[in-house]
């Protein structure tokens, strides 16, 4: 794989990089200004042998999920309990006879009482057999999805308020259906899906000092006083663990078709359900909108936010080793077009928005399509296009990706291409 023929192709101009390591990497939003880079191969051995068919792949996989275990999320403690999640309340005729509701809190510890996440599942009714499913976290809590009064504020830790007690949490303007617009939940239903959400800060609270409160200071060994090792997980770990905790419920659920359940996230959540799909092979395809740096951007491509810049504003999200990486994004042992590869064979979705540059459109393209090496290895169509498509154009095949007008947000026209892509993956 030559990782320059993409730029190329898309008639980059690249010059050579003139600042120098300091205190801070400047930001760079000019394409005639990015720089030529090498990518590591995914399709090549640690000791510089080539992959050669599924099982080499299969080797080669984790020797990268390793790296990046290693070197920028860290590991995911082992042995963390997985005890049985509890339906709190059921509502048959929820959203006006559309779909069966159901609350339910998932145990993240193993002690009665402890650290539970509350799960949003919705199911839509007048389904013959058992329907696929999205699953994903949302940013201010499981009532801001519908104004349905039923359904319990969050609790805890908030964004923008972080000693708030609930009070406050309604008070800052995080109520009841604020996020409808984000989560079309009756679109998806009648599409045939089933639903299930969680609010992110169930996990863990979203600032520097918030794994204290969350899962991270729950299971570590000297609890709050636990300093952490420079390999160890970081938050967007703990929220993919999360994730599968979901999965591990939805499981047991006779109207969900766990076979077939999207992982969905938007930005730092994106970042969090490629690095969940990656992990574990039992979600069926990964979703991530617009998650840019750490996500799906390539880090090597000077555009946008940089690793620097996303360690020194959210030092909490990776594992510590990753910072030795802020000057030095060359000396990193992956880059992500092969952290999309990681989930191969299954179907991945990349989405860009026009006006997120700090996203790096462009860098999200190229890391999906330097991922289609590794899908057709193994058999798969990949993307399917050799130049970034324009505004408002879904293109790929296993692999998708759009750019759509507009800023950095989930939206109903984001959805209805997840809708039509998890379609045609499951012959819907």
């Amino acid at each position: 794989m030559n990782p320059r023929l993409g730029i190329a192709l898309l008639g980059v101009i690249l010059l050579p990089l003139s600042h120098s390591a300091a205190d801070t990497i400047p930001i760079n939003q000019d394409e005639s200004k990015v720089p030529s880079y090498t990518l590591p191969d995914p399709l090549v051995f640690a000791d510089g042998t080539p992959v050669k068919d599924a099982a080499g792949w299969t080797r080669r996989r984790a020797e990268i999920l390793e790296l990046y275990r290693s070197h920028v999320y860290g590991h995911t403690p082992k042995g963390l309990p997985r005890k049985k999640a509890t339906v709190v309340s059921v509502d048959a005729h929820a959203l006006g006879g559309l779909a069966t509701r159901k609350l339910i809190r998932v145990p993240l510890t193993k002690d009665a009482g402890g650290l539970s996440m509350e799960m949003l599942l919705y199911v839509p009714n007048g389904a013959t057999k058992s329907v696929p499913a999205f699953v994903g976290y949302n940013f201010n809590g499981n009532h801001t999805l519908t104004a349905d009064p039923q359904i319990p504020l969050a609790r805890g830790w908030v964004p923008n308020d972080r000693e708030s007690d609930i009070t406050n949490h309604v008070a800052n303007g995080h109520s009841r259906d604020k996020d409808s617009s984000a989560w079309p939940v009756e679109r998806i239903l009648s599409r045939g899906y089933a639903l299930a959400t969680i609010y992110y800060g169930d996990v863990e609270p979203d600032f520097d000092g918030g794994w204290r409160q969350g899962l991270r200071g729950a299971v570590a060994k000297d609890g709050t006083n636990h300093v952490f090792a420079a390999e160890e997980w970081g938050a967007i770990g703990a929220w993919a663990w999360g994730l599968s905790r979901a999965l591990d419920h939805l499981e047991s659920e006779a109207a969900v078709d766990a076979r077939h359940v999207a992982v969905i996230g938007h930005s730092r959540l994106g970042k969090t359900s490629l690095w969940a799909g990656a992990q574990d092979t039992r979600f069926a395809l990964v979703i991530a909108n617009e998650s840019g740096e750490g996500g799906a951007a390539l880090a090597r491509r000077w555009f946008g936010e940089t690793v620097w810049r996303i360690n020194t504003s959210f030092p909490h999200w990776f594992c510590g080793r990753y910072k030795d990486y802020n000057q030095n994004v060359p000396a990193l042992p992956v880059d992500q077009h092969e952290l999309i590869a990681l989930s191969a064979p299954r179907p991945v979705y990349v989405a860009s928005a026009e006006e997120d540059l700090w996203a790096d459109p462009r860098g999200e393209f190229l890391a999906t399509k330097h991922a289609e090496p590794v899908y057709q290895l193994l058999g798969k169509p990949g993307l399917g296009v050799t130049d970034m498509p324009p505004v408002g154009t879904p293109v790929g095949g296993t692999l998708g990706y759009h750019i759509r007008t507009g800023k950095h947000a989930l939206t109903a026209y984001d959805w209805e291409q997840y809708l039509n892509f998890a379609d045609r993956q499951w012959k819907r």
